[in-house]
């Protein structure tokens, strides 16, 4: 307990043990705390597992700019489409290589949930505020945008916000339903409104709106707020303590085994049914703490937000009646109506558009442009000063950033756009003026 569980209060960590000490059972599998629960539990427990052979044939794959998606992303998703629970799967197209699933991939599957076809990054999102000021407001202003992002935003692993925040997702029941979420309720206090390392960012910038919008706003450029964050270690700890339990209970060969599942019908499938829909309902509240401190801070008045997950797993009903859990690692949803961004790079727009439902791709969009180069590659290719040029040439403040983050990491974001022009009507472009990202 001192060891792994050490910045947890005391009143915390007896909670666990009291309840570790009258339902040994309920702790068994867990890597650390199964230690502890053996020494209450009556008798040993032995686990139980299901082995799984892949399919001959693939399910049904459609892919969307398969000119730009490399080889290895398209042999990590025909893994994924042998997988026995597999209906349907689609590459969207910023698609590269991930753990199990690709980043980019959409995967249906029967009455089953991966969590590596969710991620890591549990509920990851992007949010857009739109402002009722414009670009002559960003000119006059920027000294003091510049100071809000630094006050009021806090990026990487580790650490929070310097001060007190309160928000209705910290007291939902949840955090009471399970050991693991009881122990990392205190981790999601101090890391409430936080953003992670890696692409996360927090960009003041212009968008101009199409005159054709479903905000019904007027056709002109406005001062907006991007973010993109998840669901901090809250998400990440959840990820790896259920895909541990997949893994342990659905052998799968090793070309597959990331892609373990759980059965929806069992105890550790709605465990982290219910830890991940809590995760995304974070995230959501993480990103509604850094529009509404950096709102405040500057005295701007919001007009419309619009936000939508990625990284997440639904329940969804396809046109042949058929109910599946569609996993979007990387993607953005996309039904008929349904609004989301789409971002580029620290220098690239970012898009605001409209899904078109097609069911092929599974209701399905990119996330982002995609990464062109690997993180390693990136820090061979681009030095900081070529990074601090490349941004102050795109008129671009960068506070913080990574030469991994660089913009030539990152593909074309109109090719992108074109390659899913069936998928997605865009309504607006957003511009970054001012960016913060986590330090090199």
């Amino acid at each position: 307990m001192a060891r792994h569980f050490k910045h947890h209060d005391k009143a915390a960590i007896i909670q666990l043990l009291t309840a570790i000490k009258e339902r040994p059972a309920d702790f068994l599998q867990d890597e650390v705390l199964g230690k502890i629960a053996a020494v209450f539990a009556d008798e040993p427990q032995m686990r139980t597992f299901e082995s799984y052979e892949l399919l001959a044939t693939t399910g049904q794959l459609k892919i969307y700019g398969g000119r730009e998606i490399e080889q290895a992303a398209r042999q990590q998703m025909e893994v994924a489409m042998a997988l026995p629970v597999t209906v349907r799967g689609a590459l969207m197209p910023d698609a590269h290589m991930g753990y199990g699933l690709p980043v980019g991939g959409v995967l249906a599957t029967d009455n089953a949930v991966i969590p590596y076809a969710v991620g890591v990054d549990i509920g990851c999102r992007m949010a857009l505020t739109l402002f009722d000021e414009g670009e002559s407001f960003l000119k006059r202003y920027s000294y003091q945008l510049n100071v809000a992002m630094k006050e009021y935003t806090h990026f990487g692993m580790e650490g929070g916000l310097g001060f007190y925040q309160e928000h209705e997702v910290l007291d939902r029941p949840e955090f009471r339903d399970t050991a693991l979420l009881k122990a990392l309720h205190g981790k999601a206090v101090r890391q409430l409104g936080s953003s992670g390392s890696g692409n996360h960012f927090v960009e003041f910038g212009l968008l101009t709106l199409e005159a054709d919008n479903s905000l019904q706003l007027p056709p002109k450029q406005y001062l907006a707020l991007l973010s993109h964050s998840g669901s901090r270690g809250l998400g990440a700890a959840i990820a790896e303590h259920y895909t541990k339990i997949a893994t342990d209970t659905c052998k799968l060969p090793r070309s597959a085994k990331q892609l373990a599942w759980l059965d929806m019908n069992s105890d550790a499938g709605q465990e982290y049914w219910l830890s991940m829909n809590l995760a995304g309902d974070y995230a959501r509240a993480c990103h509604q703490q850094i529009h509404r401190h950096l709102a405040k801070a500057t005295g701007l008045k919001s007009l419309a937000t619009i936000e939508n997950h990625h990284n997440f797993a639904w329940e969804e009903t396809l046109t042949d009646t058929r109910k599946v859990i569609i996993h979007r690692k990387g993607a953005t949803p996309a039904h008929a109506g349904e609004l989301g961004i789409i971002p580029g790079s620290m220098t690239t727009p970012a898009y605001l558009v409209r899904g078109k439902g097609v069911e092929q791709a599974l209701y399905s969009a990119s996330h982002g442009a995609g990464r062109a180069m690997s993180r390693s590659k990136a820090r061979q290719k681009v030095t900081m000063s070529a990074l601090k040029k490349m941004t102050a040439d795109a008129g671009v403040t960068l506070i913080g950033g990574s030469v991994e983050e660089n913009p030539l990491a990152y593909k074309d974001i109109e090719q992108v756009m074109h390659a899913q022009h069936e998928l997605v009507t865009v309504e607006g472009q957003f511009m970054p003026a001012i960016v913060r990202m986590n330090k090199e």
